[in-house]
């Protein structure tokens, strides 16, 4: 006997309601970018094998080209910072205001303006000039080494952040990433870097429309 079905079912889940915002920021203090450049010598190492652990001649080492290679470029050869960097700081500004961290995961994205030329990676457009920086850090066996990096002394993004409207309102993303600029950063240096108290870089406020991009 064929059962009769209720014709009028209960919805329970409402669809997404996303909306984008558009800001720009501007840098209130130096950013240093570092990016995994280990992962060409973790790769050689493998293939080498057991031979990679003989004692080997020391290399001279080429700081201009670790300067270049700690960098993100697009494939249309514009510097960029991860769009994932904004999105995770994002997720940690959560915890200074009691909103949960895991709602923000799945409530908030930075769309990219383009992809790394190497890895994919999305990424954010960042405007100014790099200079080389190097400075000395202690490696994870406590030896000394130098660390070479580019700093952005002067610096702005225009950022496009997506987001879920029932977690968020317009008010709320502006505060976050104003939160962001001002107690978390990005990059290196970072207050809320995970391994230090972190330098005072990657500073930003949100700008007025009116401001310039650098």
């Amino acid at each position: 006997m064929a059962i009769q079905k209720d014709q009028q079912a209960t919805i329970v889940i409402s669809p997404p309601k996303f909306e984008t915002m558009a800001l720009r920021i501007i840098g209130e203090s130096p950013y240093m970018q570092l990016r995994f450049s280990k992962k060409g010598e973790i790769l050689n190492k493998m293939a080498q094998g057991s031979t990679a652990k003989g004692k080997k001649a020391r290399e001279c080492r080429d700081y201009e080209a670790e300067y270049k290679a700690a960098m993100y470029i697009s494939s249309e050869g514009w510097n960029g910072i991860p769009a994932s960097c904004f999105r995770n700081a994002c997720i940690s500004a959560c915890r200074l205001v009691g909103f949960k961290m895991t709602l923000a995961k799945l409530s908030i994205f930075i769309e990219a303006d383009g992809l790394d030329l190497t890895e994919g990676l999305p990424l954010v457009k960042l405007n100014g000039t790099p200079e080389i920086s190097q400075m000395p850090v202690r490696n994870a066996t406590g030896v000394m080494d130098i660390r070479t990096r580019p700093m952005w002394r002067e610096w702005s993004c225009d950022l496009r952040i997506r987001y879920d409207t029932d977690q968020f309102t317009s008010a709320d993303v502006v505060n976050l990433i104003a939160r962001v600029g001002m107690q978390v950063g990005i990059g290196e240096g970072r207050p809320d870097s995970k391994s230090s108290a972190g330098l005072g870089y990657g500073m930003f406020r949100v700008g007025s429309s009116g401001e310039v991009t650098q």
